[in-house]
C-alpha cells in the first residue's frame, strides 16, 4: 500500500475527519476511548476475549486486520491493535444508527469487492491482494467512479483508525509531546531548529 499515508500524515487527519455518516465529536471520541480502554483492561484482568457491541465476530476481525494495515507497528511504537484501535471503533458505534448503517455497508463493500477480484472474503485474501484493493480506494490516489462507496469507506475507517490511535496511551506517547513539564534548567531551543528557522541567540 505504497499511497497510503502513514503516521506524519495520518496526524494531520485528526482535526477535520472526512465521515461522512461517521462524524464525531472530540467529547465522544475520549467517551469511546476511555470505554475501550477499560473493556480492555476487563478482558486482560478476566483473560478473556474482547467481546465487540456492536460489530459481529467477522466484522471486528476485519476492523482489526483493516486498521492494522492502516497503522502498523514500527520502531518508534506498536500499531493500531496493540493500541486498541478495534474495540475504541466498537465503542463509536454505540447507539449510532448512521454510524452502525455507514460501517456495516463498508465492510460489506469490502468483502463483496474481494470476493469479485479473488472469489473469497478479506480475511481470506493474501497480504498482497489486500493491499491491492485498499491501494485502489486509498487517498489521495484518484480512484474510478465505481469504487466511491470503497473510497468513502476508506476515508472513513481511515480517520476512526488516526483518532483511536492518537487518543490512546500508546499514541500519545508516539507523539513524544510532553505538555507542561517544569524544566529545571532550560538550555534554549537546539542549534538544528535555530538554523532551520534561521535566527540565533545575541552574543
Amino acid at each position: 500500500m505504497s499511497n497510503i499515508p502513514r503516521r506524519d500524515a495520518l496526524k494531520q487527519l485528526l482535526s477535520a475527519p472526512l465521515a461522512a455518516g461517521l462524524a464525531w465529536t472530540p467529547t465522544e471520541a475520549r467517551l469511546a476511548r476511555a470505554h475501550a480502554d477499560a473493556a480492555r483492561q476487563t478482558a486482560a484482568n478476566s483473560q478473556t476475549a474482547f467481546e465487540p457491541n456492536f460489530l459481529t465476530q467477522h466484522e471486528y476481525a476485519t476492523v482489526t486486520t483493516l486498521t492494522e494495515m492502516i497503522l502498523p507497528a514500527d520502531d518508534r511504537s506498536g500499531g493500531a491493535s496493540s493500541a486498541g484501535v478495534p474495540e475504541f471503533i466498537d465503542f463509536m458505534m454505540a447507539d449510532q444508527p448512521d454510524r452502525q448503517h455507514a460501517m456495516r455497508n463498508g465492510l460489506t463493500w469490502l468483502d463483496t469487492e474481494c470476493q469479485r477480484r479473488f472469489d473469497k472474503p478479506f480475511l481470506k485474501c493474501s497480504d498482497e491482494e489486500r493491499a491491492g484493493i485498499l491501494d485502489d480506494i486509498a487517498w489521495p490516489r484518484p480512484a474510478p467512479e465505481d469504487l466511491d462507496e470503497g473510497v468513502r469507506f476508506f476515508s472513513n475507517i481511515r480517520d476512526l483508525t488516526a483518532t483511536g490511535f492518537w487518543t490512546s496511551r500508546e499514541g500519545i506517547d508516539d507523539l513524544r509531546y510532553l505538555g507542561n513539564r517544569y524544566l529545571s534548567n532550560w538550555q534554549g531551543c537546539p542549534p538544528d531548529a535555530l538554523s532551520k528557522l534561521g535566527v540565533h541567540y545575541d552574543d
